[in-house]
This record gives structure tokens, sequence and C-alpha cells, in this order.
């Protein structure tokens, strides 16, 4: 009880991010009609880079890491944030929402533990197993219970493709980095793999630039765009990862859950859209299925005792 007690923290901050996260799917539709994908994603990235140097280079004096990890955290920044965020453009626009959010979201913490033992020592343990079960079933409900239901449409098969394959490539981009925060602190590694995401993504911009409606920038663009910066990719980055190097990947991953749970109550807000009862049911789900997953248990105890160690 008390080793659960002194993790609440870090569920808090899991909890946090996945809404922040959640919100910002409504939130960033509001810029998307004045930014060009690759422009946005670049901005939102890019310029949180100075941020983040200057974050670390407070806290912790220096912002090196050493040579020979600076190719691993490229690579980690190519697919984890270049190719990923690409992906996640592309999938939306060939199939549908719902099909994309849930060949996207549900799958992603499956897949991070079926691989977790290739990078970690983390082991499934029947109550994992169980609330991730669990958890599953309340995100097929919110996204199934929305207005446009999951289809098996021939039309769709690219994106559905597309849309599976981020799950997969999100799982591999979550564990990679794992041993490298083992050496380095959660906010060095995320400002490093930030870095090089963002330079590669430049090339993808070049032709877009013509297309942005700079006459159609105002104060709720801006303010949409200083929300995915600060918060959605400095403090939710910091925070997601800094809270999956104490709780463990695969345990964390399952609190993306939370994500298509917090976007639908901010559709709410934003865009006055309806919550169904199926929706309302998912998300009590959700919490339901989580709560069971941060119980601690016999064999789940011993296990976080390997948590985050590289595998010899």
């Amino acid at each position: 009880m008390a080793k659960l007690k002194r993790k609440t923290i870090y569920y808090l901050g899991l909890i946090l991010v996945a809404v922040i996260w959640g919100v910002n799917f409504g939130i960033s539709r509001l810029a998307m009609e004045v930014f060009p994908a690759e422009i946005f994603v670049l901005f939102r990235f890019g310029l949180a880079v100075p941020i983040l140097f200057l974050i670390l280079k407070i806290k912790e004096g220096n912002i090196r890491v050493d040579k020979e990890d600076l190719i691993k955290l490229a690579l980690i920044g190519l697919f984890g944030i270049t190719i990923l965020e690409i992906v996640v453009m592309y999938s939306i626009k060939f199939t549908t929402l719902a099909n994309a959010s849930l060949l996207n979201v549900a799958p992603w913490p499956i897949f991070v533990a079926l691989f977790a033992p290739l990078f970690t020592r983390e082991r499934m343990t029947l109550r994992l197993a169980i609330g991730g079960m669990i958890a599953f079933v309340g995100v097929t409900f919110i996204i199934l219970g929305g207005d446009d239901g999951f289809t098996l449409n021939s039309d769709y098969m690219i994106g559905n493709l597309l849309a599976f394959s981020i799950s997969i490539l999100g799982a591999l981009f979550n564990l990679s980095y794992m041993p490298l925060m083992q050496k380095y602190s959660p906010l060095r590694v995320t400002t490093w793999y930030i870095l090089f995401g963002s330079i590669f993504m430049i090339p993808f911009t070049l032709t877009k630039w013509d297309a942005v409606q700079w006459a159609s920038i105002n104060g709720v663009t801006l303010a949409v765009i200083v929300y995915n910066v600060v918060i959605c990719s400095v403090v939710a980055f910091i925070v997601w990862n800094l809270s999956m190097q104490k709780v463990g990947a695969t345990k964390s991953n399952f609190f993306r859950y939370f994500v298509p749970a917090s976007a639908t109550i901010s559709g709410v807000f934003l865009f006055n859209e309806m919550i169904s009862p199926i929706q309302i049911a998912g998300g009590i789900i959700i919490v339901f299925g989580l709560a069971w997953i941060t119980r601690d248990d016999k064999n789940g105890h011993n296990n976080e005792k390997a948590l985050n160690k590289r595998v010899v």
C-alpha cells in the first residue's frame, strides 16, 4: 500500500498528460485551417526545442550526451516524432476518425506489453492483463459510441493499415528510449530526441509554406500554438517520460486510454458535440480497469523491482 501511495503522483501525471493530449485533438482543429499539418507539427516540436534545452541547462547544468548515444537519439526522433506524426496525419486522411482512433489508441498498450521484454525486464502480470483488457473494452465503447462508428469498408483499408501501424511504431518508440533513461534523465532524453525529430521534419514542410493562411492568424491561433508547444510538447513529454520511468512502460501506456475519453469530453465544450450513454459507460469502465492495474499484488510487487533495467 505504501508503495502504491508513493507512485500516486506518477499515476496522476500519466492521467494529466492523457487529458492534455486528448483535449488537443479538439484544440488543434482550430488551427488546422490556417496551417498545413506538416507545418503545424514542425511548430509544435520545433518551437519546443529551445525551451527544452533552456530548462535542461538550468536544471542539470549542461546539455551534453555521449557521442555514441547521438545516433540512437536521432533514430528515436526520426521514427518516434517525424515518421510517427506523418503516419498519424495520413491515417486520418485515408480513413474515418473512429477507425483511426480505435486502431491507433487501443492496440498501442498491448504492443508495449508484448515488446517490453526486448527493451526492459518488465513482464506481464495477471492483474495487468485483466485491468488492461477491461480498459480496452472501455476505450472501444467510447470510440464506437460516437457518431462515426468503426467500419470495415474497403475504401478505408490503406488508412486502417496506417492507423494500426501507428500502435506498433508508437509502442516501439516508447520502449526504445527506456534504456537511455537509465543513463540520462527523462528531460535530457526527451530534449534530444525532440530536437532530432524536428530537424527530420523540416524537409516535409518545404513545399507547404505557400499554403499557410497568414492573414487568418489571430489570437486563437497563437494560443493553440502556445498550448501545443508549451503544454503538449514540453510539459506533457517531460511528465509522461518521468512517470513512465518510475511506473514502467507497460503499465504507463494503458493510461493512454484516457486520451479518447478526454477528447470526447473536450468536443462537448469546444464543438457542442454530444456524449452518448455508451461513451459514458466506456469512461467508467476505463477508470475501473486502470484502478485495477494500479493496485499492487505479490507478483506485480516483485516484478516492479526489475522495471526499467536493460536486458543483459
